[in-house]
């Protein structure tokens, strides 16, 4: 193993924004085994009074999540919110065309607002523009919003619920550029309905913040003009963007797969592009930021179709090293453009393309896991600008790419920080010094590391630990500055406290 050596420049008075806490989101979507048999699973050993696996939730709580959105997906696009609620006996089961599941509706908007209250999560709804009207989106936000005294509040407390449930996002559709959509619409067509819905949503309750549908993602032949149509049409109505992506090594190019946060910060800076151009068209003041509301490795090939059973196993990929170091790239670039990405939901919070399993009354966690659980545990107040002095590492797809991915973040309020490396270098260690120029006094509390030497390792039901974050030495800061050695296929956490 060879060594190199860089440098990490941290200034707390060099910020990029202040980090949204909504960037540490999850997604379940009524898709394979998320919410019947993962979420929710009343006839579990670990189920709670709810039907809620207790073990799914303890593992959840310990990451942090600030936001769910639900509950789709492609799913939402056939989804009438109404077989999701009231007498479960009385709901009906109903083929899922999305994903040619049988849907039971024991699982709906109530207790989906149940589960995200047990693990401290805000909800971010979704509402059905496919097949689903404007009224009907506007009477879902009366069903949970409205305290009283309306037919769908009252409706809502007969179901159990006098308390309005106060959602706060809301999804205006999912993905309507998409061929594969149920009720897919051209962008003119797709902005003027989703600009209807939202003022309608908003004049329902003003307080709400909604979420336009970007191109689902990057290939799209009408992308980024999808963009640029449906935000001409809606842009004083929404809050947000969504953008989606799936990141993936089917040619098997590791060192290319491990410099993807190239293409995560190219696609940020299009699509902010976008939003610039759009707002100086519309000389508007009012300002609309990106919601990163899928987002996950996918390309392993499991299936995607449920021939029409329950809960089939759909997409469910077991991650290994090179996927948790791409994670923690992706995390890295959520900080580094916090200016303009407010919002991001792994795509999915458990067993559908997640890195939490379960299997019977076992759970298995991914590598992955533990790299979300560090950054959404530690990284908060503001978003630093992080002078990286690297060696380079050559790429097939983007040419030589730094050795080291790095944010870092800075909370005045307490003095606390984090810094977050990933070394995406198969071979080389690097010896890296950090330097703390503006003169405070740090010091290094504590540093975690997952690493290894095999990018295709992972953990499985024989050896669930075979990966993990484990804690290392924390460096000594002296005079500024501390010097740690990353070994390659590495993920680093260091933690710092004003002294």
């Amino acid at each position: 193993m060879s060594k190199s050596s860089a440098q990490l420049l941290l200034d707390a008075n060099r910020t990029i924004a202040p980090i949204s806490p909504l960037l540490f989101g999850g997604f379940a979507e009524h898709m394979g085994r998320c919410v019947y048999e993962g979420i929710y699973e009343p006839k579990s050993a670990h189920a709670d009074e709810q039907g809620l696996r207790t073990d799914v939730l303890d593992a959840l709580r310990a990451q942090k999540y600030t936001t769910i959105r639900y509950p789709g997906g492609n799913f939402l696009s056939g989804y009438n919110w109404l077989d999701g609620v009231g007498p479960k006996e009385q709901r009906p089961r109903r083929r899922e065309l999305a994903w040619q599941s049988l849907e039971t509706n024991q699982f709906g908007t109530n207790e989906f607002m149940g589960f995200c209250k047990a693990i401290d999560a805000a909800p971010m709804l979704g509402v059905n523009m496919g097949t689903g009207t404007i009224q009907s989106a506007c009477d879902l936000v009366d069903y949970c919003n409205t305290p009283s005294g309306t037919y769908w509040s009252d409706l809502r407390s007969q179901h159990g619920y006098a308390a309005p449930h106060n959602v706060k996002y809301w999804c205006v559709g999912n993905e309507m550029d998409g061929p594969w959509q149920m009720g897919a619409l051209a962008a003119h067509e797709y902005g003027v309905k989703a600009r209807e819905a939202a003022k309608l949503m908003r004049w329902m309750d003003p307080s709400i913040e909604t979420v336009l549908c970007g191109s689902s993602n990057d290939r799209m032949p009408t992308f980024p003009e999808w963009d640029r149509v449906a935000l001409e049409e809606a842009w004083e109505h929404m809050d947000y963007l969504s953008i989606h992506y799936y990141a993936g090594n089917r040619e098997n190019d590791t060192p290319s797969f491990l410099a993807n946060s190239v293409l995560f910060e190219h696609y940020v800076d299009t699509m902010e592009g976008v939003l610039r151009y759009v707002k100086a068209k519309r000389r508007s003041k009012h300002d609309v930021y990106l919601s990163w509301d899928e987002w996950q490795v996918w390309y392993k090939g499991d299936p995607v179709q449920g021939n029409w059973t329950e809960a089939p196993h759909l997409s469910e990929e077991m991650y290994n090293l090179e996927d948790a170091l791409v994670v923690g790239q992706w995390l890295n670039v959520f900080l580094r453009k916090s200016h303009v990405l407010k919002i991001a939901c792994v795509a999915q919070i458990v067993n559908v393309i997640s890195w939490i399993h379960t299997r019977g009354d076992e759970l298995l966690k991914h590598p992955s896991y533990y790299v979300f659980e560090l950054v959404s545990n530690h990284a908060r107040g503001q978003a630093l600008d992080v002078l990286v002095k690297a060696p380079r590492t050559e790429t097939a797809q983007f040419g030589d790419v730094p050795m080291l991915d790095v944010s870092a973040s800075y909370d005045p309020a307490d003095g606390s920080g984090a810094i977050f490396v990933v070394n995406r270098s198969l071979t080389e260690s690097v010896v890296t010094d950090l330097v703390w120029q503006d003169g405070r006094n740090v010091t290094m509390e504590k540093a975690w590391q997952l690493a290894g030497t095999d990018p295709k390792a992972g953990n499985t039901w024989e050896d669930p630990n075979a990966l993990t974050a484990q804690p290392i030495t924390a460096p000594v800061v002296k005079d500024g500055k501390a010097t740690i050695q990353l070994p390659p296929l590495s993920f680093t956490v260091l933690t710092t406290r004003d002294a």
